[in-house]
């Protein structure tokens, strides 16, 4: 099969977008200080000492991951911030993109600027998708476990996804396509990083993905279309609480996509941040 450089960009585009979390967005503004969420000038209280940094997942951007989430966080009376990490070819408005070794790195800066900026001495991390991938190899491997109070992560994957078999069609391109691999690697490192068999998920496996210190919780749906199988992202690991949302709400038929819009993933969120908050089931029924 000879693929042009215009098919193997096309090729490229296909496996990018298979795995992000939206189609390709604008580059966005921080959210405005009066709503609560990336105000550096918050301080933390008494009730919720740790800030609370939201984790994107790939293909998505700080705004457009939690629009939804962030300011039902804040209204709960958190200082609340998120990033845009792992930004390449497709400009300011798309992240998660770069290996995810770089971009733990670039959260473990963000994590840092949080705690100088509030005087906090650690924070909570909350991601969606590789939002939990990612933050859990800071934690593993970058000094960021001493740093973290609760890690919670929506849509997790800790050990790839077989994009529904299309990752056999992926690895097949990658090995018959001449330049493919060179050119994924540089457009989306965290794309062949998922793609298990992966020295990134061999790493972060190894002696298991959790670490002494964070409370862990994982949130997972048995509808996801894009972690598959969706129990990749089930720890069931000492110190860690696995949550799979149908069990929880068996009223929600939430994907992944949605997950960033489902009032159920507020509501778990709420509780492993503070184990007082006390989460309702609501009907949810985007199946994306």
């Amino acid at each position: 099969m000879r693929v042009t450089n215009g098919g193997a960009k096309r090729i490229l585009t296909t496996l990018v977008a298979a795995v992000t979390l939206g189609v390709a967005a604008p580059a966005v503004a921080e959210a405005a200080p009066g709503s609560g969420w990336n105000n550096w000038s918050c301080a933390p209280s008494a009730q919720h000492p740790e800030p609370v940094v939201l984790v994107h997942g790939l293909g998505a951007n700080n705004t457009v991951n939690w629009f939804f989430h962030a300011p039902k966080i804040a209204a709960q009376g958190y200082c609340v911030y998120s990033l845009t990490y792992g930004t390449g070819i497709l400009g300011p408005g798309v992240g998660g993109l770069a290996s995810m070794r770089d971009s733990a790195a670039q959260l473990g800066r963000f994590v840092d600027r949080v705690r100088t900026a509030t005087g906090a001495a650690k924070v909570d991390i909350v991601g969606h998708s590789e939002g939990s991938t990612m933050p859990a190899y800071y934690l593993k491997f970058l000094g960021g476990a001493a740093k973290v109070e609760h890690f919670v992560g929506f849509g997790a994957n800790y050990r790839g996804t077989t994009l529904g078999g299309l990752d056999a069609l992926a690895k097949a391109l990658l090995t018959t396509v001449p330049g493919l691999r060179a050119i994924l690697k540089t457009a989306c490192g965290a794309c062949t990083e998922y793609l298990a068999p992966s020295a990134f998920l061999d790493d972060l496996a190894r002696g298991g993905v959790h670490v002494a210190g964070p409370a862990y919780t994982s949130i997972v749906s048995k509808y996801d279309e894009v972690v598959t199988p969706y129990t990749s992202g089930i720890l069931n690991e000492p110190g860690a609480t696995d949550i799979v949302l149908q069990d929880f709400c068996s009223a929600d038929a939430s994907g992944h996509l949605s997950q960033a819009i489902d009032p159920n993933v507020t509501g778990l969120i709420l509780h492993a941040l503070d184990a007082s908050y006390t989460p309702k089931c609501t009907p949810f029924t985007l199946p994306l």
